[in-house]
C-alpha cells in the first residue's frame, strides 16, 4: 500500500505531465505547475529537487504511457508483419492519444529540450533507442521464423519505420492536418507489404 507522500508525488507527476508536455520546459512555469495540481510551489519542491527533476519524472511517466501502449501492439497475436500493422494502425490515430498527454512527448520534449536541457534530450534519446529496438526486434523474429524478408538489417529498417511515423506527427502537430498521419501510413503499410513480405 502507498503512503500519502507517494500518492501525492504520484498525483503531481500524472497531473503536470501533460503540463510539461504541451509548454515545454522553459515554457512551463512554477505558477502553471502550482495551477494545475492545485499545490502550493513548497509542497511542489518538497516531493522534488527543483523544477529540472519535476520535468524529468514527467516526461518519464508519459515515455512510459507510451511504451505501454507500444508493448501492446507489437505483441499482438499473429505474424511480425501483423504486429507491424498493429504498430502502424496505432499511428493512424496517434493524435487521440497525444491530447490525453499533451502533445507526442518524443516531439515536443525532444525540440523543446535540445539547448536547453541536457537530461531531459538524453532521456528522449533513451526512449527513441528503445522504441526503435522493440520494432527491431519484432522484425528480426520475422527474418528467423522465415515470415519476413528484410533488404537491411532490422535495426536499419526499424530506424526508418520509426522515422517516417514521427516525421509524419512533427508535420500533423505543425500542421493539425491528420492527412499526414493517415497517408504515411497507408505508404507505410504498401511498402512492408511488397518489400519485407516473403
Amino acid at each position: 500500500m502507498s503512503t500519502k507522500a507517494q500518492r501525492t508525488t504520484a498525483y503531481i507527476i500524472e497531473t503536470v505531465a501533460p503540463v510539461f508536455s504541451k509548454h515545454g520546459y522553459i515554457g512551463t512555469s512554477m505558477s502553471d505547475l502550482t495551477e494545475a495540481t492545485g499545490l502550493t510551489k513548497g509542497a511542489l519542491y518538497g516531493n522534488f529537487e527543483n523544477k529540472e527533476a519535476l520535468a524529468l519524472a514527467a516526461f518519464e511517466y508519459n515515455s512510459k504511457c507510451l511504451l505501454e501502449i507500444l508493448d501492446e501492439k507489437l505483441s499482438t497475436p499473429g505474424t511480425s508483419l501483423e504486429k507491424l500493422f498493429a504498430l502502424t494502425k496505432f499511428y493512424r490515430s496517434y493524435d487521440i492519444l497525444t491530447i490525453e498527454i499533451g502533445g507526442c512527448p518524443i516531439l515536443n520534449v525532444g525540440v523543446d529540450a535540445r539547448h536547453n536541457n541536457k537530461f531531459l534530450t538524453a532521456a528522449v534519446s533513451e526512449t527513441i533507442r528503445t522504441i526503435e529496438g522493440k520494432i527491431a526486434l519484432v522484425l528480426e523474429n520475422g527474418v528467423n521464423n522465415n515470415e519476413l524478408h528484410l533488404p537491411v538489417t532490422p535495426l536499419q529498417f526499424a530506424k526508418q519505420l520509426y522515422t517516417m511515423l514521427q516525421g509524419a506527427v512533427a508535420m500533423f502537430t505543425m500542421t493539425q492536418d491528420r492527412k499526414y498521419l493517415m497517408n504515411t501510413v497507408a505508404y507505410l503499410e504498401l511498402l512492408m507489404k511488397n518489400e519485407l513480405q516473403k
